[in-house]
């Protein structure tokens, strides 16, 4: 994995898509994770400050000792990290706008949590729409298909929040195989040979956990998403 950014106090590493964070119940046969992996390039224990699912790729976070990972769990908790994604949405979203609408727990069987309340939880999302394109496919009735390119922002941290909230605006992710579409997912696969969530945690900006410097962490496009954008000819509108 591509080294973002260390010091004594964090590192921070481009995930990419489809490697676990740390070992799960659920996928006992994996032997691969990024912890693992950070760990061993490093030849010392690593303390993962936050997730993101198997299938996103984008900005990892990492402590570098159990004070440093309580102060930036904390900075999550309470929202006062600000983090950007990238994707690929099915169809026209508007401009920009805002997602407000609560979503229930979803559970990680991963961990134990008995009593988990099943009640929905608020969660906001900010978007924009950066691009946009038709492709000349025929799908279904329709002689081709648009597709566009958002980043958005997620004000609360709710499990499958983007991916959840794009499903509920009729925009599904491409590559979601929870809260898509499979018909655009196979499109994607068979013409464009994309066989992952074209979902990426682009940037992140927190406070240093020693200093309280504001700082911002960037993560590029690789692979499959990268080929996408180039595709679609929308490498200047992922410029910085």
């Amino acid at each position: 994995m591509e080294i973002l950014y260390r010091d004594e106090h964090l590192v921070a590493v481009n995930k990419p898509a489809g490697l676990l964070v740390h070992r799960s119940d659920l996928d006992r046969h994996e032997t691969r994770f990024a912890l693992q992996l950070v760990r061993d390039s490093l030849g010392r224990h690593v303390y993962p400050a936050h997730r993101l699912d198997r299938p996103t790729s984008g900005v990892l976070l990492f402590a570098l000792s159990p004070g440093d990972a309580e102060v930036l769990g904390r900075a999550f908790a309470e929202g006062s990290v600000a983090k950007k994604y990238l994707a690929v949405v099915r169809g026209v979203p508007p401009d920009s706008g805002v997602i407000d609408y609560p979503l229930t727990v979803v559970e990680d069987r991963s961990v134990s949590s008995p009593g988990r309340g099943k009640e929905p939880r608020p969660a906001v999302t900010e978007f924009r729409r950066l691009a946009s394109v038709e492709v000349p496919i025929a799908l279904g009735r329709y002689p081709s298909a648009r597709y566009s390119l958002v980043t958005s922002t997620p004000r609360t941290g709710r499990r499958h929040q983007l991916r959840r909230h794009f499903a509920h605006l009729r925009h599904p992710i491409i590559g979601d195989t929870t809260y898509g579409e499979s018909r655009h997912n196979r499109l994607f696969r068979d013409e464009f040979h994309c066989h992952r969530l074209l979902l990426h945690g682009a940037e992140l900006s927190f406070r240093h956990p020693a200093s309280g410097d504001w700082m911002t962490i960037s993560a590029p496009l690789d692979g499959e998403f990268a080929a996408i954008v180039d595709r679609c000819d929308w490498r200047e509108a992922v410029a910085p």
